[in-house]
């Protein structure tokens, strides 16, 4: 197509709002902020299209990645509320954690995420674009995005306001198109953002869909609905958010005139989108309605089930959308249950693990037959480091296509006894673990000394200070079998109590620290992200994972870790109980009854972390008979259970996943 025809029919399909022509400069010829702008104008066209019905994703958050893969460019320089900060360093080093600050020279990550859940939407739309599916992810423009962490020196986590620029965030543009949510105490108008999200090959996209009400004529409240994510210190802003995004996101969708058969509702808090179109349709016809949508549930904990009262509802929404909720979503304590309500208007239900498939059995014993499961996975283009893209990329004869097939790794086994892969799989890790160790250079960590590293959100049942619980056992471990190098990171909401006291006792341990650091480093880091993620999951000798079971419905960050050859110690939680066949490392800890889930709060600390530490001596002594001082004995088991990792990456990936939600969930070809 010519240039100019193509920027017209670009400017004919997306209504840029550009007074000023500041996107103009990066909107051009065939280029879309250095991305090629025809696979928008073809994905546009085709959602419009009345021949293919397409698929809309749901999710209040989205962690894309933006800061290291597919990184869209543009002509201005980067304000400096879009870089990443420098972030403070808390260890028993004292000295360094005083002078030096970790800083990283980047842009910061499209702010619209606070962890997991996000990070799987974002693995997931970019797989869709990798499959080129008609489809059109759904979010919010959080305008303060989550939060800052800042550790305060005794004090644990002290959360700050967030402040990033999105009207000169390389790819994001607003548009002119407005919506009108009405609602009972007033109507919330909403602007139009979007974000392309582009495939490894840059040939198909997805658009990304942001809901912003910080516009007038909103009142003040109303602009703050898409202040921050997860507020829950405030029931009004809590439940607004939510509506937001239901009714928003089906608002947004007629607006651009999309054609959509399948509503896919990434957790409850999206599923006032049904309620939205139930407005003004007679009862069969709602009951014609759940054929449409599909609902993935991702946690069995507790707090992660919305709940709001009738009468909080009522004084929002119009009394025809109360009376869907009642149908629909009432629980046996006359509140509304958006879990509940989900799982009865959707046609297709699933959990994000067997293992979790089988605790929503028992947390919902009426919906057993209607409760599939597809296991999460990771976009390798993503998560996969260079070293490791390169060293599949020269054993093409067992790995073909796998760019394109990521399945393709499970036949990594096959070199098992090829000494050339061994070696190169050893020093492709080696590779990665300098590039650690340089970015932390200032807390001297050797890339010859074992390294664990525990990286999630801090919350209860993940048990963040297990390894630290005894902390005499690890000294005693470092003196006798090798020295350790122990990184540790993640945010705790800010309305978590419990997680900011996990914190914070993390913190005071190691102030307590006085053993030989060349022995023992403890490494805690601030602000943890996706692009810290990346580096800490590729880098690292050993992924520790121990939440507490069966309360981690799935976990992805393990599986990024094996993708790139990294052991796993894990507890039988998750995505892991499907793999304790495969020896890619140590299992160990509490088992949940057969039938029971069990306490969420009777966190089996002390019995863990005995288990925890006698895995941990075994793989330590392996380590350190695999690489003496540097020379590496790569006929060890070590790089048997490297291998294997990436052998059960094939299985545990966005490509496998999306395969089953295709035919088990979507149901189509």
């Amino acid at each position: 197509m010519e240039k100019n025809k193509l920027i017209d029919e670009f400017y004919s399909l997306i209504q840029v709002d550009d007074p000023e022509g500041h996107y103009a400069g990066d909107i051009k010829d065939n280029s879309y902020f250095g991305m090629p702008l025809d696979a928008i104008v073809k994905a546009e066209k085709r959602l419009r299209s009345p021949e293919q019905p397409g698929l809309a994703y749901f999710s209040m958050e989205y962690g894309l990645a933006t800061s290291c893969y597919n990184k869209l460019s543009s002509q201005f320089p980067l304000k400096p509320s879009n870089k990443l900060p420098e972030n403070a360093v808390f260890s028993n080093f004292r000295v360094a954690d005083y002078f030096f600050a970790l800083r990283q020279d980047n842009i910061i990550d499209l702010p619209i995420y606070s962890g997991g859940l996000g990070v799987l939407a974002g693995d997931t739309v970019k797989t869709m674009a990798d499959y080129n599916l008609p489809a059109a992810g759904i979010g919010i423009l959080w305008n303060s995005g989550y939060f800052r962490q800042k550790f305060w020196f005794k004090y644990g986590q002290a959360p700050e306001k967030m402040h990033w620029d999105p009207a000169t965030y390389p790819g994001l543009i607003p548009l002119k198109n407005r919506i009108k949510i009405s609602l009972k105490p007033e109507d919330v108008h909403l602007r139009l953002w979007k974000y392309y999200v582009y495939s490894y090959k840059h040939d198909s996209v997805v658009p990304l869909i942001l809901l912003d009400s910080n516009i007038e004529p909103n009142s003040q409240r109303a602009r703050q609905l898409t202040d921050q994510l997860y507020r829950s210190d405030n029931v009004w802003l809590k439940m607004l958010q939510r509506v937001v995004l239901g009714f928003g996101g089906v608002g947004a969708l007629n607006e651009l005139g999309y054609n959509t058969g399948t509503y896919h509702l990434n957790e409850g808090h999206a599923v006032f989108a049904f309620v939205a179109k139930a407005r003004g349709l007679p009862k069969d016809e709602v009951e014609h309605l759940k054929s449409k949508f599909v609902y993935t549930c991702h946690t069995p904990v507790e707090a992660g089930h919305d709940r709001f009262s009738f009468d909080d509802l009522s004084k929002v929404l119009k009394k025809e959308d109360t009376e869907v909720i009642e149908r629909f979503g009432r629980e046996q304590s006359g509140s509304a249950n958006l879990t509940l309500l989900s799982m009865n208007i959707s046609s297709a239900i699933n959990a994000v693990s067997r293992n979790h498939q089988r605790v929503m059995h028992i947390q919902f014993p009426k919906y057993k037959e209607q409760i599939q499961y597809v296991t999460n996975g990771v976009h390798m283009h993503t998560w996969i480091s260079r070293e490791f893209m390169n060293l599949f990329e020269k054993f093409p004869e067992t790995f073909n296509d796998f760019k394109a097939n990521p399945m393709i790794l499970s036949k990594a086994n096959e070199l098992k006894s090829n000494a050339d892969f061994r070696t190169q799989a050893w020093q492709a890790h080696q590779s990665n673990k300098a590039g650690l160790c340089g970015l932390l250079d200032k807390w001297k960590l050797d890339k010859d000394i074992f390294t664990i590293c525990w990286a999630r959100r801090v919350a209860a049942y993940k048990r963040p200070s297990l390894i630290l619980h005894d902390i005499n056992r690890l000294v005693s471990i470092a003196e006798k079998t090798g020295p350790l190098q122990i990184i540790l990171a993640g945010k705790a909401h800010p309305n978590d109590n419990l997680g900011f006291t996990y914190i914070n006792e993390m913190l005071d341990t190691v102030d307590r620290l006085k053993e030989d650091y060349s022995k023992l480093k403890i490494i805690v880091l601030e602000n943890y992200d996706i692009y810290l993620a990346k580096i800490l999951t590729s880098s690292v000798d050993v992924w520790l994972n121990n939440p507490l079971p069966p309360f981690e419905a799935s976990g992805t960050s393990g599986m990024k870790a094996i993708l790139n050859g990294v052991l796993q110690m894990s507890t039988v939680d998750g995505w892991v109980a499907e793999a304790t066949d495969r020896k890619m490392g140590a299992f160990f800890g509490y088992k949940n009854a057969e039938g029971s889930v069990g306490n969420e709060f009777d966190l089996h600390m002390n019995e863990d972390s005995k288990e925890l530490y006698r895995s941990l001596e075994d793989l330590v002594g392996l380590y350190y008979r695999t690489n003496r001082q540097g020379k590496a004995d790569t006929s060890s088991a070590w790089i048997d259970m490297m291998i294997e990792c990436i052998s059960v990456a094939g299985q545990f990936n966005t490509y496998r996943m999306l395969d089953q939600y295709k035919h088990l969930i979507w149901k189509t070809a």
